[in-house]
């Protein structure tokens, strides 16, 4: 029972970032600054009253690290949704499913934790996926390429500033120092770029914060409810969700080669997830 509710918790999450991708690659007339500004609302309506609500302090304890981890959150969402211009929303994200390569990195560098050779070779060929979804896939812009790997390093980066501090500040501070950052950085940026929405589009840009936060809420709840092992890879079925509405709804085209790259980028992490938690 437990087993099923954590799937449930996942797949719901899954869908909700799904909706929120599709909404952003529908709304790719508005600047990613925009998009991003927006996104943040959404999220601050809830995470400030549960914060005043739960009496917890604002600033955590950790400061510095928790404004990197802004930081890289604010460069790392804003490039996704840029690359969002330039390339297919399946392959965007399953180009920034890349992450915990970089995280794997990182945590090497700065937390000593040890690689072995297996994952290095996990990682080899999943980044395999990458270069045939670059050198044979349909239309994989140059641009759009950066773009997302650029997201994927900073996403990394901050699944290892959130491991480090992860005992001893609140999730709803972290999440909050990223939203802020993220609502002050896209409302400046947005000065220059700002694009007045209409009515439907008031709705949909709102409802970015909200699928976003109920995505991140389900997520927490299905790792908090099973075992890592069995949730982790559920959360890479939002590739092939994405795929199916960047088929349908954008008549995106994928070509069997462009499918190859993305199944050797979940083989290689999915398989990864596999062996960290059997260590």
């Amino acid at each position: 029972m437990k087993s099923s509710t954590a799937i449930f918790y996942m797949i719901f999450s899954v869908i909700a970032f799904a909706i929120m991708n599709a909404v952003v690659k529908y709304l790719n007339d508005f600047s990613a600054y925009q998009i991003v500004f927006f996104r943040s609302i959404g999220t601050l309506c809830f995470t400030i009253p549960l914060i005043i609500k739960q009496k917890i302090p604002f600033l955590g304890n950790n400061k510095k690290l928790l404004f990197i981890r802004g930081a890289a959150g604010v460069i790392s969402l804003t490039c996704f949704f840029q690359s969002l211009n330039y390339l297919a929303v399946g392959t965007a994200v399953s180009l920034r499913y890349t992450s915990p390569i970089f995280a794997a990195i990182f945590a090497f560098i700065f937390l000593k934790e040890k690689i072995k050779p297996i994952q290095w070779f996990l990682f080899l060929v999943a980044f395999t996926g990458v270069l045939i979804i670059k050198g044979f896939g349909v239309d994989v812009n140059s641009i759009g390429l950066l773009l997302i790997m650029l997201s994927a390093v900073f996403l990394g980066l901050i699944f290892v500033i959130i491991r480090k501090i992860k005992n001893t500040e609140n999730s709803l501070v972290i999440i909050n120092y990223f939203m802020i950052m993220a609502f002050m950085f896209g409302g400046l940026m947005s000065i220059n770029n700002w694009r007045s929405p209409n009515l439907v589009e008031w709705l949909l840009l709102l409802s970015l914060g909200f699928f976003g936060y109920i995505g991140q809420l389900y997520m927490t709840k299905a790792f908090q409810s099973h075992e890592t092992n069995v949730i982790a890879p559920l959360k890479y079925l939002e590739v092939v969700f994405m795929i199916i509405i960047g088929a349908t709804w954008f008549q995106e085209v994928y070509n069997l080669w462009t499918l190859l790259g993305v199944f050797l980028i979940l083989v290689g992490l999915v398989y990864n997830i596999y062996l960290k938690k059997k260590s």
